[in-house]
């Protein structure tokens, strides 16, 4: 807070603007008090458990302020507050009015998922308001724009993540950053019996395989705990942070005034961005410089990184900024955040721990310590147990697109021009509907043909396949994440790697708070004590 004062204009000129703010927030004031006042005296009665249930439709309403009432009382828990009000809906569907917003259209039903990310693909853009509230931080990288845009880059990237590459990012990057950096930094936390939190220590692990990807280089951060994060790494913490918070807010005025006058999380936002374009342009310039030194015109396929390949196609430096940023920001915090939570639950069942730890043990290759990439293929109990984990702590809680023009979706739910429409995974994965009475349970046999009964030939179990409207975890339809294979191996990898060599004793929390940012976090971190696995 100390260094913000330079940058606030003087008392006089922000007269005017402080008191429309403050009229405004007295008029909501007086509002919320009188219809407080006026439900009590008309013997209205709150909705079970308090969730402030409106007919089953959504969250209870009223003029002007929507549904800012219940909003404020469920501030807290609103993950959990929008999955039971969408549980206790006939069709699993909500619609939200937010004050000062358009509506939101919230749904929990695989066929409307469908709709919104294949069927009518095409009316539900991500659109202005999603885009506004990224637009700083990820101007118009691939995962931030729509259109021919989006398209020409999807193009682009879907050469960077072929079945070859995926192999190759296993046997180079992926083997030598975990047998490099972090399988000796986890042998030194165990030997001195060290507390650690293992979700700073797989996010700093993720953020530097991520870079090592796009960038082709191992500059962003230093696995030892004691050590400081790199500059690229707090600047886009701080980024991602502030603009989830963005999105989060239940007056979207609130940031634009901010960003506005330039103070507070948007003031701390715009010096964040500054100091990510700078860094990602510095390398974007170091690389150019490197590639016209290369006697030859070199081929384009055996470029490592995605930063040679947007090079080579001669696209600009700003385009290539900003897909650089789209996808080190994909990349870094969703196997982590996954692979943080993966490693929470199987501290409260260490059944599936042993079981996990002879399915490794079964199939990683005798001549090595090391697992490679056919190894991995083989590890349907550990993907299962991956797929379980993210159905209950997806990495990505909720999505939001925005309508062209109205529709109706299969649900019978109207949608008009403008409105807001988000699938919620987090309360997709709490549908008694879709995944049973048990859903609260971690159950990776679930997954399995017959409950995991049957095997092929070669004692692997065989795996369910699950509609990917029921789990959209990687989304799906013509906008399906590129990147899902490669996340999968890469988790696969640092799980069976870890797993294999290590026992993780959880120290805290008992009960851990999902916090969704842009990726989810939990709370507070995990706190965890190593020992090596006998």
């Amino acid at each position: 807070m100390g260094n913000m004062g330079g940058g606030l204009f003087p008392l006089l000129s922000l007269q005017p603007l402080s008191f429309i703010i403050l009229f405004f927030i007295l008029f909501l004031y007086i509002t919320l008090t009188e219809f407080r006042r006026v439900k009590k005296l008309a013997g209205y009665r709150s909705s079970p458990d308090d969730l402030g249930l409106d007919s089953g439709s959504g969250p209870a309403t009223y003029p002007l302020i929507g549904c800012l009432i219940s909003f404020y009382k469920n501030r807290f828990r609103l993950l959990d507050w929008y999955a039971e009000l969408l549980a206790q809906s006939p069709t699993n569907t909500i619609v939200v009015h937010r004050l000062g917003a358009r509506r939101t259209v919230v749904t929990s039903n695989p066929q409307n998922v469908e709709h919104i990310l294949k069927t009518n693909f095409h009316n539900f853009p991500k659109g202005k308001p999603f885009t506004d509230i990224l637009g700083d931080f990820l101007g118009h990288g691939i995962f931030n724009v729509d259109g021919e845009p989006w398209l020409a880059q999807r193009k682009l990237a879907s050469h960077v993540f072929t079945p070859r590459s995926v192999r190759q990012f296993v046997t180079t990057t992926l083997e030598e950053e975990v047998r490099e950096n972090l399988l000796p930094a986890m042998e030194v936390l165990a030997e001195e019996e060290r507390v650690v939190d293992l979700q700073e220590l797989l996010g700093r692990f993720s953020f530097s395989v991520i870079c090592r990807f796009t960038l082709g280089s191992d500059v962003c951060c230093c696995l030892d705990p004691s050590s400081p994060i790199s500059p690229l790494t707090r600047a886009f913490d701080v980024a991602a942070e502030v603009s989830a918070r963005r999105g989060a807010a239940p007056l979207f005025l609130v940031w634009k005034v901010k960003r506005w006058l330039g103070v507070g999380s948007e003031r701390r936002l715009k010096e964040a961005v500054e100091d990510v374009h700078r860094l990602v342009m510095k390398m974007i310039q170091e690389r150019k410089v490197v590639k016209m030194n290369v006697t030859g015109d070199g081929d384009e396929d055996d470029d490592e990184d995605l930063l040679s390949r947007l090079i080579s196609a001669g696209h600009e430096e700003e385009v290539i900024r900003d897909m650089l940023i789209s996808f080190i920001m994909a990349g870094r915090d969703t196997t982590s955040a996954a692979m943080t939570w993966f490693f929470w639950l199987l501290s409260r069942y260490p059944n599936t721990e042993n079981d996990l730890v002879k399915e490794i043990k079964k199939f990683k290759p005798k001549e090595t310590t090391t697992l490679n990439y056919e190894s991995l293929k083989e590890l349907t109990f550990l993907k299962a147990s991956l797929n379980e984990c993210m159905r209950l702590y997806p990495p990505v809680a909720w999505d939001s697109k925005h309508a062209t023009c109205d529709d109706t979706l299969p649900d019978g739910t109207k949608v008009l021009a403008g409105d807001r429409v988000t699938y919620f995974p987090y309360g997709m994965g709490r549908m008694e509907t879709l995944w049973g009475k048990d859903w609260f349970e971690f159950r990776p046999d679930r997954w399995f043909v017959e409950e995991g009964l049957e095997k092929n030939e070669g004692g692997r179990l065989i795996m369910r396949e699950v509609c990917p409207f029921k789990f959209p975890i990687f989304q799906a339809g013509p906008r399906v994440c590129l990147g899902k294979e490669m996340a999968f191996v890469q988790m696969k990898y640092v799980v069976a790697s870890i797993l294999s060599r290590f026992e993780i004793r959880v120290v805290s929390p008992e009960k851990p708070v999902f916090v969704p940012l842009l990726t989810a976090h939990m709370a507070g971190g995990l706190k965890v004590l190593l020992s090596k696995r006998e």
